[in-house]
């Protein structure tokens, strides 16, 4: 496969996910959701553009197929179209609060049947108990100063005992006087109380942010 006259040796990291260099793909039988290049039957995955794919070209997580997800602050649903693709067999309850973003996140389920939106404030995961089953994998990337107390709610709601869970986590949006490191600290030994750690690191396509890997106890 050629991009920009660069020649890569694809390599599959997980299902549906595939790696060359700092170029990172998912295989799709969709067309583009926000403009990234469609090259046969991969989809370019911008890692600037989404902080999963950033992730995942420094660190690598095994997807199943057929999990059922819960995704936090779903906005318009960039990352959630390339999650579609991963998880392809199974289901993403996808969370948002804004209306404007939830009106593109919606013309996106419409064309993709594993995604279920769902138009809710994720700080009240009371209010979608009733619609959102148990998941194998949650993911959150929510721009609030709580986001790590929303994150733990919404794992004791719905996450399965043993399941996968990321959260993004913004320093600035927590506290934007503190240093960054600061921040991380208080934010690990908050989330060390509740799950298990597996991960974190920075992520090199966005500022001052991190990614946390956690498993439930």
């Amino acid at each position: 496969m050629v991009v920009k006259n660069v020649k890569l040796n694809l390599k599959e990291i997980t299902h549906n996910v595939f790696v060359a260099g700092n170029y990172i793909f998912t295989k799709s039988r969709y067309l583009p959701h926000y403009g990234e290049k469609k090259l046969n039957d991969l989809r370019e995955w911008i890692p600037s553009r989404s902080k999963l794919a950033s992730m995942l070209l420094e660190y690598r997580i095994e997807f199943d197929a057929e999990w059922k997800c819960l995704y936090l602050g779903a906005a318009s649903g960039t990352t959630v179209s390339h999650l579609s693709d991963i998880l392809d067999k199974g289901v993403i309850y996808a969370v948002e609060y804004s209306a404007k973003p939830f009106k593109k996140l919606l013309e996106l389920a419409e064309e993709r049947k594993n995604i279920i939106p769902l138009l809710k404030d994720a700080s009240k995961p009371e209010e979608y108990s009733g619609i959102v089953e148990l998941v194998d994998f949650l993911y959150q990337d929510v721009s609030q100063k709580n986001q790590v107390e929303i994150f733990l709610k919404n794992v004791d709601f719905f996450l399965k005992k043993g399941g996968s869970a990321i959260i993004m986590v913004k320093a600035r949006s927590i506290d934007s006087t503190a240093e960054p490191e600061e921040i991380y600290e208080k934010v690990l030994e908050e989330l060390r109380k509740k799950v298990k750690v597996i991960k974190y690191g920075e992520l090199r396509h966005h500022k001052d942010h991190i990614f946390v890997h956690c498993i439930k106890h």
